[in-house]
């Protein structure tokens, strides 16, 4: 028996990549071109695996699925989209997708996907049905990215919101990573994003402060306590605590925190009564706990209690095609709050950017970015507009442009290009637009700086 494969896509060349990829005897394949049409179809044939656009006029992807979902319709659904950030994947899974692509898709990987999906059909193996809330993140919490390993972790996400608070959570990842960003999307979109998101830094406070942070005190606990403190796992409620930097809590502080962990209660410093926890904990840390626990400075119980469910952040040097992304998120972000109208970062700037390697990962591109916008006066930011530690040496001396080709005339033509622009550039930046003053010190006709600006799409008002 042939199995059905439904494809749902406004775009007739996908809808035909699918009908070659399954063409044969296996394969049923029906085609819908918008998500109305979708539902149709629904009604009529009941699919093994349905492949779903997210962007399409009059009905979504998203629409789909809720009303496959409110029909209890219940067939794996592969999403589809061009473009895969957070919010998407997160609802993707939350929706019950059975999988979340990008475009371009691999056609091996859809082959596979869609067996596997049939025999989940097959077999009447319901997908996780997650029913949060979606809630749109602010802007200064959005963890975004186009890289494959960023995008598993956006379908993690969606799969942790459903899981109940006793759920322990440990991110990994090195320092700038981002870490309380995914600790925060795993907050905002779970069942109680409406409860209050706590925050601390375990290497902050000494030990003999940490303790009451964490768990509070009682008036007269100890010298100096003056008043009733409520602490961060008090204060938690049933909402989510975030402690960053796990690893470098105290073997004493790792003893109390695992007799916490083990029975979701606690008691405030100087005080008999216990009081529950009801919130997430979500752990970070930059070490690598094995070698931690190996060399005595990590109980090895607690890791367990709470590495439930990690997640692994890669380093941004691990991901760098995902550095123009950031880099233009960072520029609107910034250029909007300074009310600067930086429209864009200039294509060899873009190229220098991916060449570093960022040992303060995202967090230092970001300060990278805001930095160059708060001193640049033109409309774009250029090479020269980036500090020395892109660069390598000072803004003024330094022109740099990649190898495009392996053949000589064309390199060379290539360079020349590359050269004039960047030159002509930095001339009128240094010269803030001023097209006389910035053709006296090329030494050259005024009319040939002009020649060659306009060979290059460069104009003065840019600089001014």
């Amino acid at each position: 028996m042939k199995k059905k494969i439904l494809i749902v896509d406004d775009d007739k060349s996908i809808r035909y990549a699918f009908r070659k990829t399954f063409a044969g005897n296996e394969f049923d394949v029906f085609e819908a071109s918008d998500g109305k049409e979708a539902l149709k179809v629904l009604k009529n044939i009941q699919p093994h695996v349905i492949f779903l656009d997210y962007s399409m006029p009059e009905l979504d992807g998203f629409g789909v699925m809720e009303a496959m979902r409110d029909q209890g319709i219940d067939i794996p659904t592969i999403v589809i989209t061009g473009y895969g950030n957070m919010n998407t994947a997160i609802k993707a899974v939350q929706l019950g997708a059975y999988e979340y692509v990008t475009k371009p898709l691999d056609v091996d990987k859809v082959r596979n996907l869609a067996k596997r999906a049939i025999e989940i059909y097959e077999l009447k193996k319901k997908v996780v049905g997650l029913e949060s809330t979606i809630r749109s993140l602010p802007q200064q919490y959005e963890f975004i990215g186009n890289d494959p390993k960023i995008q598993e972790i956006f379908k993690t996400i969606g799969a942790i919101t459903s899981t109940p608070n006793e759920i322990n959570v440990l991110i990994y990842g090195e320092s700038g990573t981002g870490k309380e960003l995914v600790a925060r999307a795993i907050h905002s979109h779970g069942h109680n994003s409406g409860q209050p998101f706590i925050g601390i830094n375990c290497t902050v406070f000494p030990e003999s402060l940490m303790e009451s942070e964490l768990f509070g005190h009682e008036k007269g606990a100890f010298t100096g306590a003056i008043d009733k403190r409520i602490g961060k796992f008090e204060a938690a409620q049933s909402g989510t605590i975030f402690l960053d930097e796990i690893g470098d809590l105290s073997p004493h502080l790792q003893q109390k925190f695992l007799r916490v962990l083990q029975e979701r209660c606690f008691e405030r410093i100087g005080s008999n009564s216990l009081i529950q926890i009801n919130s997430r904990i979500i752990a970070a840390t930059n070490h690598n706990l094995e070698i931690e626990i190996k060399e005595g400075r990590f109980r090895e119980d607690l890791f367990y209690r709470l590495n439930v469910i990690a997640v692994r952040i890669p380093a941004l040097r691990e991901r760098k095609d995902d550095i123009p992304l950031l880099a233009d998120f960072f520029l609107e972000k910034y250029s909007n709050q300074m009310e600067k109208k930086i429209v864009r970062i200039d294509k060899e700037a873009v190229e220098l950017l991916i060449t570093y390697d960022y040992p303060g990962n995202v967090r230092e591109l970001e300060n990278i970015i805001k930095g160059s916008i708060m001193l640049e006066k033109s409309k774009f930011l250029t090479i020269s507009s980036l500090p020395d530690t892109i660069t390598g040496s000072p803004i003024t001396s330094r022109l740099t442009f990649p190898i495009t080709t392996t053949v000589w005339e064309d390199a060379r033509r290539d360079a020349l290009k590359q050269f004039e622009r960047q030159f002509i550039s930095q001339l009128l930046k240094k010269t803030e637009g001023n097209v006389t003053k910035a053709s006296q010190l090329a030494k050259i006709e005024r009319q040939s700086f002009q020649r060659i600006m306009k060979k290059h799409n460069l104009f003065s008002a840019d600089f001014k």
